[in-house]
Parts: structure tokens; sequence; C-alpha cells
């Protein structure tokens, strides 16, 4: 099956593209949602980031960049500032930003993201950065591995596979996917093992999050991004797991809020103003005809804003 973009239609109409405009694609993947943008854009700009030097590098032999209508940045959208200064771009009219992992890291058994492939322990998104899943799972404690599943892969079982971990690494180091699957499920219980998702599941979301700092790149976006958009211009953000979305739930509150006094005030003290408005109050959801289609699209939920 070929790549589809997630919630492509939903995001195209949420960004409301103006001709001529300009637009980041915070992480370009496959390049569907820029294509997308680009069908409604004419002769504007999309600026397209990605962590991935090899999603880059492809980008640019299938799409080369032609006087401008497309700049491909290898980089992390928490620096998309940054990244815009060094283009001389000051405002523009959008930005998007799927928080997904990319199908083509998850089916790359190399990269080690997946559970269902053999391969050495990386999950690196960028890999000229240092961290990988090995040095983790190999040489952190136990109380910070504990930590890696319980609050970042949500794994209720996190405690007793961090224990497990320590002492088979303690024998031999734990060098391979389906070497850490075994210490895993080995570690859980019988009930959970039954569970309808792979018991590995939870435990390598949280090596993902922690190994890309998942969370603290949302943050830092979500700091700097509304800064950079143009007087209606808009921000979505696809998410996929509810640590993300409570980032991006409570960020574009704040925005739209402006004052963040404590409610008992009688009158406003911090003198700030909305930065931003809510497109959506709740997010949007995948619709069935595309769950079909593309099964792995089940978990996103999109979030819009406006700079006002």
């Amino acid at each position: 099956m070929g790549h589809i973009p997630v919630l492509l239609d939903e995001c195209i109409a949420g960004l409301d593209v103006k001709p001529g405009g300009v637009y980041v694609d915070g992480t370009y993947g496959f390049g569907g949602h820029s294509e997308g943008i680009l069908k409604k854009l004419g002769h504007g700009r999309i600026i397209a980031i990605d962590r991935d030097e090899s999603v880059i590098s492809g980008a640019r032999e299938a799409l080369p960049e032609d006087g401008g209508s497309i700049s491909f940045v290898h980089g992390n959208f928490r620096e998309v500032a940054g990244i815009l200064d060094l283009l001389e771009v000051d405002l523009v009219d959008g930005m998007l930003f799927d928080l997904g992992v990319s199908s083509m890291q998850l089916d790359n058994g190399e990269r080690g993201f997946s559970y269902m492939q053999d391969a050495s322990l990386d999950m690196r998104m960028d890999r000229q950065e240092g961290l990988t899943a090995f040095d983790i799972v190999n040489s952190w404690p136990e109380d910070r591995l504990k930590k890696v599943f319980y609050e970042y892969g949500e794994e209720r079982y996190g405690g007793l596979i961090a224990r497990a971990i320590v002492k088979k690494r303690a024998l031999a180091p734990i060098e391979t996917t389906f070497d850490l699957n075994e210490v895993i499920i080995a570690a859980m219980p019988a009930a959970a093992r039954r569970e309808a998702q792979h018991p590995a599941k939870r435990c390598y979301q949280g090596l993902r999050i922690a190994i890309n700092d998942e969370l603290g790149s949302i943050r830092d976006m979500l700091e700097c991004a509304p800064g950079r958009l143009k007087r209606g211009g808009r921000l979505c953000v696809i998410g996929y797991h509810s640590l993300e979305d409570r980032i991006v739930k409570s960020s574009f509150a704040a925005l739209a809020a402006g004052c963040d006094c404590p409610k008992d005030f009688p009158v406003c003290v911090c003198g700030k103003s909305p930065v931003m408005k809510l497109i959506t109050k709740k997010p949007i959801y995948p619709g069935g005809g595309e769950l079909e289609s593309n099964p792995r699209s089940r978990s996103a939920r999109l979030r819009i804003a406006e700079k006002i």
C-alpha cells in the first residue's frame, strides 16, 4: 500500500491555504501533506522540514527545489524559528506538524522502531544524533527506565519491565529488538501478554519518545511557532497519543486565553492578551473511510488554531 497522508483534506481545509502564501510543513515525511498544500498554493512557497536526513535527500531528488516553491530543510521542528531566520523568512501563512512516526521509519526494519522486525536497538529519527535505544536499555538506571515505560509509554507494568531489563543486561547486553521483546514479554503477567496489541508496543513508544525528546520538541515548537505566523495564519497539529495531545490542547488553550492570572483575582494584573483563537474546540478524528483505507490513522487527532 502506498503512503496515505493522515487527515489530508481536514489539514488542507484547516490551513485555509492562500494562493501565493508561505507555509511550513514541519514533518515532511513522504510529502503527502505538502503535495496537498501545493495544489492550492499556486506560486507560493513551502518550507519542508524533517529530522530524518534520508527523507530530505530523497525529497530533493524526487522534487527538486525550483525557484523557491519548496525549500527542504534537514532539522527538528522545535527549531522552526531559527530555520525561518536562516531562510530570511519573517512570518508565514500557516504551519502543519504531523507528530506521528513516519511509516517509512516504521517499515524500515534496520531503524529499530518496530517490535515486529529484528534489528539493532536504534529508534533515532535523526541518525546524526547520538542517543540510541541500545544506550537507554543498557545503561540507564532502573528508576529512569521505569519512567520511560510508565510515563512516556503509559505501560502499567513499567516497573516490572525495568527491573527485568536491569537483571538481564547484568548478564549480557540487550542487543536487538527481539532480545528486548523477550525480556518485556517475560516480565509481564500472563493476562497482559494475552491482550490484543503486542506486549512491547507501549515500551517502544516510551523509548522512542525518550530517545528523540519528542515531548520537549513539541513544547519548544508551540512556544515559538505562533510568533512566526501572520495575522490570520493557521497552526495545525496532528497528535497520536494522549501525551502529545495534552501538550497541544493546553498550549492552544493558554494562547487563546491570554490572561493567566489566578481565577480568584478580581482583575487581570498580568496584562497578557489572547494570541490565538481556537478553530477546533475539540479535535478532529479520521472518518470511517480513512480508517478503512489507512488503519494507522486510527489514533490521529487534529487541532487547529488561528493567529489573532
